[in-house]
């Protein structure tokens, strides 16, 4: 073999290492991710105070050893308060988003592989909701039902779940046309089949990065209905509920609304960059892919 040939395999070897590694904007992002949910887990046995409980100080405290974040105008401490809220908060995001990936994956995988009079209608009616602005129709169905967490779990994921639908489309037509699905019909396996066992395994990384994009947007969708009022009803520590009680009385103290704002602002982050860096990651392992199969 001559010295050409081995430094190029070397250097696909290289780019192979590299490619199943996440970038350290991605280690940061799901370190982030990671100690939200421990927050989550742990955060009732160490807080300093029940969410509810008023008059743990002075209303409008500054920050200090008792009160790290202030307290708010019932003297409730904004610390607690945030603490206790992480579990609502990932709780009704992780719900909801994985509600939209798994209905609208199994929407879109199957009219991608149908690619018949089925597909136009359905897609049709995906652009029709998608037309619709989401916070416009999720106010209404709120103000009609009544909110509550679990209803905005299910509105949150109904909304999403024709944008999710539309990526699991595109990336079904993408492996629809292999040879393994002309294989699977050979089999005479039937459509479900095809769509569970042959598609939906080969698009799962999309459909994880789509999971951590989709949970952002639901961070930021779920505080601007609590911020509405239409969100988690009080006295819920949920994060865009605590800013929209807090915001009439910022002159007095900034810390009941930086604090909540501040949570949700680096929770977004995190969960970005690693959605960013698992985007790039699956590229590069598809690009090593391709470049070994030649």
């Amino acid at each position: 073999m001559s010295t050409t040939e081995l430094a190029a395999g070397s250097d696909k070897a290289r780019v192979t290492r590299r490619g199943i590694r996440l970038s350290a904007a991605g280690w940061l992002g799901g370190a982030i991710i990671l100690v939200y949910v421990l927050v989550a887990l742990t955060g009732s046995l160490w807080a300093p105070y029940e969410a509810a409980k008023i008059l743990t100080g002075a209303p409008f405290e500054g920050a200090s050893l008792a009160h790290p974040f202030g307290t708010d105008n019932l003297g409730r401490d904004v610390f607690s308060r945030v603490v206790l809220g992480t579990r609502p908060v990932l709780t009704m995001t992780f719900a909801a988003t994985l509600l939209a990936i798994v209905a609208g994956g199994l929407i879109g995988v199957v009219l991608g592989y149908l690619r018949n009079w089925v597909d136009e209608v359905g897609m049709r009616i995906v652009d029709i909701v998608i037309s619709i602005p989401t916070l416009v129709l999720a106010l209404l169905i709120i103000s009609a039902v009544g909110n509550s967490l679990w209803l905005v779990v299910v509105t949150v994921a109904f909304l999403f779940t024709p944008r999710v639908a539309r990526v699991a489309r595109a990336a079904t037509l993408n492996v629809v046309t292999n040879d393994y699905i002309s294989a699977a019909l050979a089999r005479g396996e039937s459509t479900l089949s095809i769509c569970l066992r042959e598609i939906l395994p080969n698009i799962t990384g999309i459909m994880l990065v789509e999971f951590a994009i989709r949970s952002a947007f639901a961070i930021i969708f779920i505080g601007s209905l609590g911020f509405l009022g239409f969100g988690a009803p009080p006295p819920t520590p949920e994060w865009g509920l605590m800013i929209n009680e807090a915001r009439a009385n910022a002159s007095n103290s900034l810390w009941p609304v930086l604090a909540p704002a501040a949570a949700m602002a680096v929770l977004v982050i995190g969960i970005n960059l690693f959605a960013d860096s698992l985007s790039r990651l699956i590229d590069r392992q598809g690009q090593n892919a391709a470049t070994e199969a030649k």
